[in-house]
């Protein structure tokens, strides 16, 4: 007898049986495509790897949109956006996260023959832009340059064997927990920068601009926002993009009727407290120009270390190294469950071969300048479509480069339009939460401190460190350090001294 969900010896021989005289109907032939990319041994035909390959992109294809938003808003503190000048270029970002992700997921498909798309993580990403680049010092060519240096360690650890060692330092609440907090904090950016929460002093944080919702963007932000959920409740496939399609339609015909302009004027200062904050919805844009590239190659690779210091650098790296670390491994084995592409021994095919590639994403997503490019959770639904070999990547990556020559849209797609999707993936990042078991204090404490840290200091690295050096000194006091892993204990050392490098600077000047 079988479990309720497991199917039985005979229905699993039915299910191989199936693909392959579906494969059979379908002309499938052992040729060289068949061979290179093992699609007879799994089980798949080149249909369905295409069928896959396109659910991917249209359930991921926000990234090119929402990417822009998140890193192409934010200056650094030399006052200048991401790929240099003083005002933001949205279509430049557009265009080299289209190039780089299509160039990496290609890469992904060759190299580790596995169906997961890669692109730019949008945890890493808003780490970037409100954590390491807000950083005093930094400037966005710095930040890139970290995410190249990360992707580089993170290669020798995938060829030397050593992750194993980063795997086994964090224990698991506690990287359910820089999760969820980076959820949250996220929730909280799209709330803000669409003006649904406010800072306005004295009280603190707000609803609107003085305490109530006014104003059309605050209505496309509302209406994009519930559309969003519902879709997303009702499992419509491409939901996140349809919402901000929908949403922007709605905007340019709102600011063509009414006319509503931009929040701030010409000098910076909020001149029309109901206005668009960061882009208005036109179409006056110049759409057969030639794609901007100037994104590209804006790195520094050891400015940082200058700027920021050895320790803050080194910070950095390791917060960016774990969340990048840790969101491969949960993302390989959901895209491996759910296109059963598991071997006999329950182990994924190739498994090293495709963290090689995300390293190397890592790294073509620091050169490329559009944050760490790591494997994309919406891969699930072109796996769960059929796609079982990097076939699918293949066209999942044409088509990104294809989407190269819409980078103008960018432009035109205002910040109110976009922003409801990082409330929804908040809430998506916020759902491992039960993951937690918040009867052991000895790790449910840390692992409330990462939460609330994060949205409440306005900082993913704050509370990644406030929760280590909370779990380390639990366990010290508690008399269990020797079960704290060595590399905690000099992580947990390492934040202890960033908090106060501040203070310990000026000290040591004044010395």
């Amino acid at each position: 007898m079988t479990s309720p969900g497991t199917p039985s010896r005979d229905s699993t021989s039915q299910q191989n049986r199936g693909p392959a005289s579906t494969a059979e109907s379908e002309g499938r032939g052992p040729g060289l495509l068949d061979r290179f990319f093992e699609i007879s041994t799994r089980n798949s035909t080149v249909g369905r790897e295409v069928r896959g390959g396109v659910a991917t992109f249209f359930a991921m294809a926000y990234i090119v949109v929402l990417n822009p938003l998140i890193m192409g808003t934010v200056a650094d503190s030399a006052g200048e956006f991401l790929g240099g000048g003083a005002d933001p270029n949205l279509p430049a970002i557009a265009a080299a996260t289209s190039l780089v992700s299509g160039l990496l997921t290609i890469l992904m498909g060759l190299v580790g023959n596995f169906p997961m798309a890669v692109s730019s993580s949008l945890g890493l990403s808003a780490l970037l832009t409100y954590g390491i680049v807000a950083l005093p010092g930094m400037t966005w060519a710095d930040a890139m340059g970290l995410v190249v240096i990360e992707g580089v360690i993170l290669l020798i650890l995938v060829l030397t064997g050593f992750r194993t060692a980063i795997f086994n330092a964090v224990p698991a609440q506690l990287k359910t927990a820089i999760s969820v907090g980076i959820g949250l904090f996220i929730a909280m950016i799209g709330m803000i920068n669409t003006g649904f929460i406010s800072y306005e002093g004295g009280p603190g944080f707000q609803l609107g601009m003085n305490g109530y919702i006014s104003g059309w963007p605050l209505v496309i932000f509302l209406l994009a926002l519930f559309a969003l959920f519902v879709m997303w409740a009702a499992k419509v496939r491409g939901a996140i993009l349809l919402s901000i399609i929908g949403a922007t339609v709605v905007a340019l015909v709102l600011e063509a009727v009414f006319r509503v302009g931009p929040q701030t004027g010409p000098d910076g200062e909020v001149a029309n407290e109901h206005g668009w904050g960061l882009s208005v919805p036109t179409l006056d844009q110049q759409w057969l120009s030639l794609p901007d590239f100037s994104v590209l190659g804006s790195f520094n690779l050891l400015g940082s270390w200058a700027h920021i210091g050895i320790i803050s650098a080194a910070l950095a790296v390791f917060t960016m190294l774990l969340a990048n670390f840790f969101d491969l491994l949960g993302t390989m084995v959901a895209v491996s469950k759910t296109g059963r592409i598991e071997d006999e021994r329950g182990e994924i095919p190739h498994a090293k071969r495709i963290m090689v590639a995300d390293a190397l994403g890592a790294i073509g997503g620091g050169l490329g300048g559009t944050s760490s490019n790591s494997g994309f959770i919406e891969s699930t639904v072109g796996a769960g479509d059929g796609a079982r070999t990097g076939l699918a990547n293949v066209v999942t990556g044409v088509l990104f480069l294809l989407t190269i020559l819409l980078a103008p849209l960018a432009a035109v797609i205002p910040t109110e339009a976009a922003s409801p999707t990082l409330v929804l993936v908040g809430f998506l990042m916020m759902q491992q939460i039960t993951d937690i078991d918040w009867k052991d204090l000895e790790l449910a404490i840390p692992a409330y401190m990462t939460i609330v840290m994060m949205p409440f200091s306005y900082s993913i690295t704050n509370g990644i460190g406030a929760g280590f050096i909370t779990y380390v000194v639990i366990m010290l006091v508690r008399g269990r350090f020797r079960e704290v892993h060595p590399l905690m204990h000099l992580t947990a050392a390492l934040f202890a001294v960033y908090f106060i490098s501040g203070p310990l600077q000026d000290l040591l000047a004044g010395g």
